[in-house]
C-alpha cells in the first residue's frame, strides 16, 4: 500500500473534489470483477472516487483496506459512502513528460531572411 504525506493526500483531495464515482460496490461486496474493474480506472486515471452501498461502515473500512492492499493505490479519503483512492501510473507519467518536452530538431532554426535567398 502506497504512503502519502499530508500535503500529498491534501492535494488530491482538492482533485477528487468534482470527481464523480466510476465504480460502486454493491451488495455482492468487493468481488474479483469490481477489483479489476477499479484496477483498470486507476490505470486510466489515477485518482478515483468509489461509491459503497450499504450501511456497515466496517465493511466499507474492510473494502478500503483491502482496495489498497490488493492493488497497491494510496488511501485518500473516506466520506461517508465514498472512498477516494489514487495510484501513481508511471506510464502516464511518461506520456505527459513526452508531451510537455521541448520539441528538439536536428538541425538549427533558420530565419525568415535565411529562407529568402
Amino acid at each position: 500500500m502506497l504512503q502519502l504525506s499530508s500535503a500529498q493526500r491534501r492535494e488530491l483531495r482538492a482533485q477528487a473534489h468534482n470527481l464523480n464515482p466510476v465504480v460502486s460496490i454493491a451488495e455482492n461486496g468487493l468481488t474479483e470483477g469490481v477489483l479489476k474493474e477499479i484496477d483498470n480506472c486507476l490505470k486510466a486515471h489515477e485518482l478515483i472516487k468509489i461509491r459503497v452501498y450499504g450501511d456497515s461502515r466496517e465493511d466499507r473500512i474492510a473494502y478500503y483496506e483491502q482496495i489498497c492492499a490488493q492493488l497497491d493505490a494510496a488511501p485518500v479519503q473516506h466520506i461517508g459512502k465514498l472512498l477516494v483512492v489514487y495510484r501513481h501510473s508511471p506510464e502516464k507519467a511518461a506520456a505527459e513528460a513526452k508531451k510537455n518536452a521541448p520539441a528538439r530538431s536536428a538541425a538549427p532554426r533558420r530565419t525568415k531572411r535565411s529562407h529568402q535567398g
